[in-house]
């Protein structure tokens, strides 16, 4: 093996199959990390086709059936594989964009490319149905599949476990982020590769798996004709690389230097989210555009390692507010799902949490919904309603009310694993940045995980952190928020 163009933590090999040095190119089967910048397997990928002297073929696909498919997430996907076909054919790096048109209709295209490949590179994901999907994959292609982990600042298997709590995550971090900040993707993974000219694939492969069409990819044809949920409704945040990076540089440019005080208002937030989700931005492309905002070098690391936040990075208070939810949080969530199977289950809360939420379990609550009326934001609380409604339309909620919006789920259900469902079904349903490390992270803070006990205990929530509507009506300014979200805006979803 030649020598890794990328730290050891982040390279797993997923089957002992050998590598094909004959092959007629090296396959990058792109899942999560779905674009062509700022992207370490596409960077693995680069350099094994180097080594062997052979083109490579960049093959991202769409199934039809993975868990709440609807129109809603194929564009916001389609709009990345549009940015991503654009960015190889200006390279001359062959794409080969698909898209079921039937539920497995895609079943044996992966086997079908790489029998003629030389080995396989794809994303790590520790999340929803991509793990399962991968690993069936090993012990399919007849080659050497390597995986390659670009989620996070820190790779996931560089600490031997799960951290329960932000506060020690924080101090492991400062203790051994450092030099892993020093290795970064390119930040144009398809510049000057100096490749073999594209191959020509087996007709036969093509015209039983045909290409997606430009038509599909640009939104000219419709998706009227997959077989995905059609309720909901793609919204107008427009997701790929192109779109991410126009976020980004808004965001750096114009709002965080007033994020720390303005994360908690609507549209206050770095509204990233579903770009680091799909991967169209990576986190790494984000970290490098605020250090560059910050004039920030490595060297303006503070020597804390106590885990006290806001003074590590050596930024500007807004900065360390954001990187503490970009890095800290956010690789948090990231490495619970990728060492606990059950991140998704009631039992993976923490001990203290099951038990009180046990006790309560039983208390008379002063409404009990169904996930129906939760659907349709028909509660008593307007406030919770506005939140639902924004849901629903937009894919996204005013960053405090999440919080709001996932307490009172479980105060007005029969029971915590009920809300868990119910949490669950709508996030992951309507939400852009739904099925992800840190959704799994925010629907089961409001149930105790990554949280601690709170005094004084109370009905249903027992010690778990309460929240209430009035409260956080006092905190925010909300009279533009019902005003816009009090009722459900029309034509961007179907009930």
């Amino acid at each position: 093996m030649p020598p890794l163009t990328l730290p050891v933590e982040r390279l797993r090999v997923a089957n002992s199959r050998p590598i094909r040095p004959q092959g007629d190119y090296v396959l990058y089967w792109m899942t999560s990390a779905r674009r062509t910048r700022s992207n370490f397997a596409l960077d693995h990928a680069m350099a094994r086709a180097r080594e062997l002297n052979r083109p490579l073929v960049l093959f991202e696909a769409l199934r039809s059936d993975y868990p709440w498919a609807s129109e809603r997430h194929h564009r916001f996907v389609l709009d990345g594989m549009h940015d991503n076909a654009q960015a190889c054919r200006e390279a001359n790096i062959l794409y080969y964009p698909y898209v079921e048109p039937q539920h497995k209709a895609g079943k044996g295209l992966l086997r079908a490319l790489s029998e003629q490949a030389a080995l396989v590179v794809t994303d790590d994901f520790p999340c929803f149905f991509l793990p399962k999907m991968v690993a069936a994959a090993a012990e399919q292609v007849p080659v050497l599949l390597e995986v390659v982990d670009g989620n996070g600042l820190l790779p996931m298997r560089a600490p031997d476990r799960a951290f329960s709590r932000a506060f020690d995550f924080r101090r492991y971090l400062q203790k051994s982020l450092r030099p892993h900040l020093a290795i970064a993707p390119k930040a144009d993974g398809l510049a000057k590769h100096e490749l073999p000219a594209p191959p020509r694939l087996a007709e036969n492969l093509t015209k039983r798996w045909p290409m997606a069409s430009a038509a599909l990819l640009d939104g000219s044809q419709g998706l009227e004709a997959l077989p995905i949920d059609h309720q909901v409704r793609a919204t107008a945040i427009a997701g790929g690389m192109q779109q991410g990076a126009r976020r980004l540089e808004e965001f750096v440019g114009q709002k965080l230097g007033h994020y720390a005080e303005q994360r908690n208002q609507d549209h206050g937030t770095s509204e990233l989210s579903p770009y680091l989700h799909f991967g169209h931005l990576g986190a790494h492309e984000v970290f490098q555009a605020i250090a560059q905002h910050e004039n920030w070098t490595p060297d303006s690391l503070s020597d804390i390692t106590s885990g006290k936040r806001g003074v590590w990075w050596g930024m500007s208070e807004s900065a360390e507010a954001y990187l503490d939810q970009l890095v800290t949080w956010r690789e948090l969530g990231y490495g619970f799902c990728h060492y606990r199977e059950d991140y998704a289950r009631y039992e993976s809360l923490p001990d203290w949490a099951r038990k009180t939420l046990a006790e309560h379990a039983s208390d008379s609550r002063p409404h009990v919904y169904s996930l129906a009326s939760f659907d349709q934001a028909q509660t008593h609380d307007e406030l919770w309603n506005a939140a639902q409604n924004q849901l629903r339309s937009e894919g996204r909620i005013h960053n405090y009310l999440r919080m709001l919006w996932g307490k009172k789920i479980l105060h007005w259900s029969a029971g915590p694993e009920v809300a868990l469902d119910i949490m669950i079904e709508l996030n992951n349903r309507y939400a852009l940045d739904g099925r992800n490390p840190n959704s799994y992270s925010g629907i089961f803070w409001t149930l105790g995980r990554f949280d601690r006990a709170w005094g004084p205990e109370r009905e249903v929530f027992g010690k778990v952190r309460y929240m209430t509507s009035a409260n956080t009506r006092r905190k925010l300014k909300l009279q533009q928020y019902l005003a816009k979200w009090r009722e459900p805006s029309p034509g961007l979803f179907e009930a």
